[in-house]
């Protein structure tokens, strides 16, 4: 094999593939070329069949013509028959034996040409069948690849998505709570641990202290004015 041909098979294939990817990226377009190639069979078979039953019917009119022929020409011997006229009766006989020849062969012929034509019309069905199945198809095999691209598509989708991340990323915000918690907490701890904490419990007890001994002086006086009441009450009651 010579370079030009390796090239120019490398080439054919190189088509071949990129034309197939395409196709299978479109399916439509590979249906609609097999329906036109489809339909282009069939106007190719519709005009041969039109010729065979043009040929038909050139025969059966071939026919008819002999067997009328054959009728006058029989009508014609009987005449010549009977005048004794030996020589037109032979000329007739003869042109008789040349139309019964080739009306036989015409017969034959269309005979022949009838199975043509029927074998044709029966091609043209099945190829109009063919056509009509392909334009179904299509539709059917198309919408069922848009339905498994869109399905696929979903499950890329589905499968492109880093559920870790997003699991990650609340990790992230709940470690992210739990530190700030941590830092508020010591921060309470140092403030309770700080001097000005410790100093402003100190003023709190001192207060309570004061109160309480407040309390405790209010207790005291009004109980000394109670025992002062009680005394003056007992005095008149001794001086009677």
């Amino acid at each position: 094999m010579g370079f030009f041909s390796r090239l120019y098979n490398l080439w054919k294939g190189f088509l071949s593939v990129f034309v197939g990817r395409l196709e299978e990226k479109h399916p439509e377009i590979a249906y609609e070329n097999a329906i036109n190639a489809m339909t282009e069979k069939y106007a190719k078979l519709k005009s041969a069949a039109a010729g065979l039953i043009k040929h038909r019917a050139k025969l059966e009119a071939r026919i008819q013509k002999a067997e009328n022929e054959l009728e006058d020409i029989d009508l014609q011997i009987e005449v010549a028959v009977e005048r004794g006229d030996d020589e037109i009766a032979l000329l007739l006989l003869e042109k008789k034996e040349a139309l019964e020849s080739d009306r036989d062969t015409a017969k034959a012929e269309l005979a022949q040409a009838a199975k043509d034509a029927e074998s044709a019309k029966n091609s043209l069905r099945g190829v109009k069948s063919e056509i009509e199945k392909l334009k179904q198809e299509k539709d059917k095999v198309v919408a069922k690849i848009k339905d498994a691209e869109a399905r696929r598509q979903i499950q890329d989708q589905l499968d492109g998505l880093s559920v870790d991340d997003d699991v990650k990323a609340l990790e992230n915000v709940r470690e992210y709570a739990d530190r700030i918690s941590a830092e508020v907490q010591i921060g309470d701890e140092l403030a309770e641990d700080s001097l000005e904490s410790k100093l402003e419990s100190i003023k709190s007890q001192t207060a309570s202290v004061k109160a309480r001994a407040r309390l405790e002086q209010l207790k005291a006086k009004r109980a000394s004015k109670d025992s002062e009441s009680a005394g003056d009450a007992e005095a008149p009651e001794k001086s009677l």
